[in-house]
């Protein structure tokens, strides 16, 4: 398995609810109704989220959240265009990147210039 560019392979219900601002509860009840989302449990109960169960969450997030769809709403629209959903998701999540990568690129030449 490869390491993600946070350096960790798994992310815990809390890591991901608050990725989202939302409550844990929230997380469970998404994993109980849609069936893309399926993190991984560990000898003690625990979920594991990995890369792809995050975008999933983001992808639900997105659809309920910011989309304002009711939850019937949004299963039926990851039955029908899921990947469509996805591939927004991942390029949001590298305009994302890529605007933090220029905003912290900005802030470094500004501190070189006042040198």
């Amino acid at each position: 398995m490869e390491e993600n560019t946070t350096g960790k392979y798994y992310y815990s219900i809390g890591e991901v609810a608050a990725m989202f601002n939302v409550n844990t509860s929230m997380i469970r009840y998404w994993e109980k109704e849609f069936d893309v989302l399926r993190p991984r449990k560990n000898k003690k109960g625990n979920r594991l989220f990995t890369e792809r169960d995050v975008r999933y969450v983001h992808v639900i997030y997105h659809l309920l959240k910011e989309k304002g769809y009711t939850l019937a709403g949004a299963k039926a629209a990851l039955k029908e265009k899921f990947s469509d959903y996805e591939e927004k998701v991942i390029l949001l999540e590298t305009l994302e990147k890529t605007r933090s990568f220029l905003v912290d690129l900005d802030k470094a030449l500004a501190e070189k210039q006042k040198k």
